[in-house]
């Protein structure tokens, strides 16, 4: 045997210590989630919601579509797109649009409804619970479907965030009988920790009062604020945000109007590719890496509307390529319209880097490997690609297969390892 010059009890006990960092790291870090993150959420004031509202929004974007880009040589043309990408691309997007427009949708309480009286907002909560509980009966409610509360920055506003959340889930549970998978929570313009834990405690009552599992409700907190990512003593406030979330922070959410106009920037300026929005987008991503907590970016008030169709669409386009570069996979939609260039740039984004994606996965699952040599974290990364592609209607199991010479299953088991 090999002579050392330590006494392995003195070795043994110092590393002993590290048992309590292995229980930390296990509890804050614990991978991604086996779940599906939507690529996109739709925010619709509460007082427009109805029964038709998931239809309207697919059949506005398909018309859109359909008017002012029949054929993919028109989506090539205006998006600036490869011919052979824009033809595999525009069936894929004209078919979502049919079958699954919304993905996510959020019936927004906040800056998007106002202050209509309680008297009307009671209403309106109660009646959206009703309209929800109908898409569920229908099986036409989208994948994720929730509300966004008032925020609790604003004292006469947060008895009114806290009744109105009751008042709809009071509503929904009576007349759905449950919380239907995928039902998420909006809190908006977070400052302080304090408020992370008041709301995790309201949501701990209601669970109790309304006879829910613990930790049934879960919540997405909106970065909107300079406040949400440094505090008043020069800390990052996100990590204190999460552990104050107590399990139940499901996503971090870029708000970027709210965001820059707290950083000063003047109206010129205010918008989703400005530098200031790349700072808190990379607090964002550090401070929920490994934390299985999704990312979203913000959204572009630049709409596809009127004359300005086109100049619309590539401004969203451009600006959904580029969350896609930094990492976040999902974002806002505030038009209809928008939802043809989501899903065109997330759907032409994977076709562009799929076929060196799935030769580098070839590689690491064969037994020869290939001209670069991936770590597993790296592989897993590749594979998760693919995972998003077939969970959105990027791409189907038998082109997956073609591409990387693996099933469905065995994808989605090394992008969710």
């Amino acid at each position: 045997m090999a002579r050392t010059s330590l006494d392995p009890a003195e070795v043994t006990r110092r590393l002993a210590r590290l048992s309590a960092v292995d229980e930390h790291i296990a509890a804050t870090y614990p991978g991604a989630r086996p779940v599906r993150q939507p690529v996109h959420t739709c925010y619709v004031p509460a007082n427009d919601v109805d029964a038709g509202t998931v239809r309207t929004w697919g059949r506005e974007a398909l018309a859109a579509l359909d008017r002012d880009a029949p054929k993919p040589e028109d989506l090539a043309e205006v998006l600036g797109l490869d011919a052979d990408i824009a033809r595999a691309v525009h069936p894929r997007v004209r078919a979502k649009l049919q079958d699954s427009p919304v993905e996510d949708l959020r019936i927004d309480f906040e800056d998007g409804y106002g202050r209509p009286g309680d008297e009307a907002e009671d209403a309106d909560a109660e009646r959206t619970a009703g309209v929800v509980a109908g898409w569920l009966r229908e099986g036409t409610a989208p994948a994720h479907v929730g509300l966004r509360v008032k925020s609790f920055d604003t004292p006469e506003l947060r008895a009114r965030s806290v009744r109105t959340l009751d008042v709809f889930l009071t509503a929904l549970l009576r007349e759905h009988g449950g919380l239907p998978d995928g039902f998420l929570l909006t809190f908006p313009k977070v400052v302080d920790v304090a408020q992370v834990e008041v709301f995790v405690e309201l949501l701990g009552l209601l669970e109790q009062q309304l006879g829910l599992p613990e930790q049934a409700l879960g919540f997405e907190i909106q970065v909107e604020t300079t406040q949400s990512i440094v505090d008043s003593e020069g800390r990052l406030a996100l990590p204190r945000f999460l552990r104050a979330g107590a399990g139940r922070v499901t996503g971090l959410h870029f708000g970027t109007y709210d965001y820059t106009a707290s950083c000063g920037l003047t109206a010129a300026h205010q918008h989703l590719a400005h530098r200031a929005c790349d700072f808190a987008r990379h607090v964002m991503q550090v401070s929920a890496a490994g934390t299985g907590v999704f990312l979203s970016d913000g959204s572009t008030n630049v709409l596809p509307v009127g004359d300005q169709v086109h100049h619309g669409w590539r401004t969203h386009h451009d600006l959904v390529r580029r969350s896609l570069e930094h990492g976040f996979y999902q974002g806002w939609d505030l038009h209809p319209a928008q939802l043809v260039t989501r899903y065109t740039a997330v759907f032409a984004a994977f076709r562009e880097s799929a076929p060196a994606e799935a030769a580098r996965l070839r590689a690491y699952t064969s037994a020869g490997g290939g001209a670069v040599l991936d770590e597993p974290a790296t592989a897993r990364a590749l594979a998760a690609s693919f995972v998003r592609a077939l969970d959105n209607g990027g791409t189907d199991a038998a082109e997956v297969a073609e591409m990387t010479g693996l099933s469905e299953a065995e994808v989605r088991r090394l992008g969710r390892l």
